[in-house]
């Protein structure tokens, strides 16, 4: 395998940038090829079958491009097909979920970790089958807030509709007691600043997406196919909205764009 080969990163829009964000701090001379399937987001109100049938389509695409290594920037996606991929794969593959829950283990003093995630992410029970493996002790409160997804899609992260709709949904968490909160959607670290506000600083916030580049990092020096140094390049797919895409990842991205392409991925 190559080491100057890309690091294919795919999630259901835009919230992966997130991971591709600290992919490209943390490992600066990395080449990255991502996918967003912005014609099909949201993938947290569909069917198990359904995320696994759009993961393989999207994992082949990826192979075609020659990556060496797939993150799977989507907490939806890992829980339903992450396992079934891995089975498929010849080259190493993560998700999202361990990093991200091994750091609130860590993090919390009094054994009490939120989780917000999407309905999926919820429904499937990953985030505290995880934590469980490392502390059966610690008690995990989840709430699914599907809106934000859409919220964050439409650019609206910093509104007082967004406000609104993060209030209603973290005053459960707000009573709970919990000490530690895994922002369980790539999506949501970009609304970190009002969640933060909002559950207050005593309670320590976890960006799965910082804790997945480390452990890509590791995974890739491991592999013996770390790139250490080199001028790296970018490219960019979507299924759809490839402009709107483009202009998106310039504003959180500390790199500049080339023209997302549009890729029909239904035929992969």
């Amino acid at each position: 395998m190559q080491i100057d080969a890309p690091i294919g990163v795919f999630d259901s829009g835009v919230g992966g940038l997130t991971v591709v964000r600290e992919i490209i701090r943390q490992l600066p001379s990395e080449n990255i090829v991502y996918f967003g399937d912005t014609a099909r987001v949201p993938y947290g109100t569909k069917s198990r079958d359904t995320i696994i049938n759009y993961s393989e389509q999207i994992v082949h695409f990826l192979k075609t491009k020659q990556v060496k290594a797939i993150v799977v920037a989507c907490n939806t996606a890992t829980s339903y097909a992450l396992d079934v991929l891995k089975e498929k794969l010849d080259i190493p593959i993560i998700g999202v979920v361990r990093p991200g829950a091994v750091t609130a283990v860590n993090a919390t003093k009094n054994k009490r970790i939120g989780i917000i995630a999407t309905e999926g992410t919820v429904g499937s029970g990953i985030y505290p089958k995880v934590i469980h493996e490392y502390d059966p002790e610690i008690q995990v409160v989840q709430k699914a807030c599907p809106l934000f997804v859409s919220l964050v899609e439409e650019g609206w992260t910093d509104d007082p509709v967004t406000d609104e709709v993060a209030r209603r949904y973290l005053k459960s968490l707000q009573t709970s007691d919990v000490d530690t909160l895994v922002l369980g959607c790539t999506h949501y670290p970009l609304l970190r600043k009002t969640i933060g506000r909002l559950v207050g600083d005593g309670v320590t916030l976890v960006n799965p997406a910082y804790e997945t580049a480390c452990s890509l990092r590791e995974l890739l020096k491991e592999e013996g196919i770390y790139r250490e140094t080199g001028e790296p390049s970018y490219h960019f797919f979507v299924s759809d909205g490839a402009e709107r895409f483009t202009n998106f990842a310039n504003s959180i991205l500390p790199v500049d764009l080339v023209p997302t392409r549009l890729v029909p991925i239904e035929n992969y």
